[in-house]
């Protein structure tokens, strides 16, 4: 197979497994996917991941919501050309069961005593009743929405485990 070739397959495979019946699916993170905030590999965080998928198809995936915060906050910093309107959909793994959801039906709980891959993390919960329940298990401060999410409440978490570049 000739070069172009590979990379066409390679496109048509990635176009669609995110556009299947016109709707934007999450795509399951390869081995060599790295967050490309902090450069961890993060297939291996089944339980944490976090991705955006593109308009174009392309994606990102990240370790945990805090990363992909602070690349959604500053796509063009991280993916030259792109801009938040280019992003179709994100997608979140609940706390509670490990599944994929989109990030706008998620709430995101900050400050608790329950630590991700790169230490503290918004943690993102599925349902009202269970965030509430999570910040009163857990110690945590706040209870957010996507849409509520500021850079300003990233540098609240500051207990970093040393990870990635």
């Amino acid at each position: 197979m000739k070069k172009w070739e590979i990379v066409f397959a390679i496109s048509l495979l990635v176009w669609a497994s995110v556009a299947v019946g016109g709707k934007v699916v999450p795509v399951k993170p390869g081995p060599k996917d790295k967050c490309p905030v902090c450069g961890m590999f993060s297939a291996q965080y089944t339980n944490w991941v976090t991705q955006i998928v593109f308009k174009d198809g392309t994606y990102a995936v990240f370790d945990g919501a805090k990363d992909m915060f602070r690349y959604y906050f500053d796509i063009p910093r991280y993916a030259k050309g792109k801009t938040k309107k280019d992003v179709a959909n994100i997608f979140v793994t609940d706390y509670y069961t490990t599944k994929w959801i989109p990030a706008a039906d998620a709430l995101f709980v900050l400050g608790s005593d329950v630590y991700g891959p790169m230490g503290e993390e918004l943690v993102p919960v599925k349902g009202k009743k269970e965030a509430e329940e999570f910040l009163k298990d857990h110690n945590a401060k706040k209870i957010l929405t996507f849409d509520m999410v500021t850079p300003g409440d990233i540098p609240l978490m500051k207990k970093m485990r040393k990870h990635g570049r």
